[in-house]
């Protein structure tokens, strides 16, 4: 997998993915950014949280679970000095559907964060991921 982040000005940059996205990554006014994009290290949650949110929709399809909407909330903390990796890191999914077998949801989450989902196992070498859920009727 390749990327390409190109200097534009200031603090910001374009970040072009391999598949050929670009996502503008920018700070904040008291950093020297415009707040043009997203930082960096929401960035990281961003691609987390899709990442966790991909597996677990694929995998309720697979076993045949009617899902019909998944949201991940993500809270995170961060260490107070540099290097100021995260901490801790909590996924709140919001699962929505019609009969959704709730132990069927808590191993989609698990495999996710145990076997799958790269984002998630890779930060949580450094930073305590926990998770939970809620199903809502559709």
């Amino acid at each position: 997998m390749k990327a390409r982040i190109k200097w534009i000005e200031g603090v910001s940059f374009a970040g072009q993915s391999e598949s050929g996205h670009t996502v503008v990554m920018d700070g904040p006014p008291d950093a020297g950014g415009k707040n043009l994009g997203v930082r960096p290290m929401e960035m990281l949650l961003l691609g987390m949280g899709g990442c966790t949110a991909f597996d677990v929709v694929h995998i309720l399809r697979k076993s045949r679970q009617p899902v019909s909407d998944c949201v991940a909330e993500i809270d995170a903390e961060r260490a107070d000095t540099d290097p100021k990796v995260f901490t801790k890191i909590h996924v709140h999914f919001i699962v929505k559907g019609q009969g959704l077998d709730p132990r069927r949801v808590e191993q989609a989450i698990k495999l996710s964060a145990e076997k799958y989902c790269s984002a998630s196992i890779m930060l949580g070498r450094v930073a305590d991921v926990s998770h939970d859920f809620e199903i809502q009727e559709m």
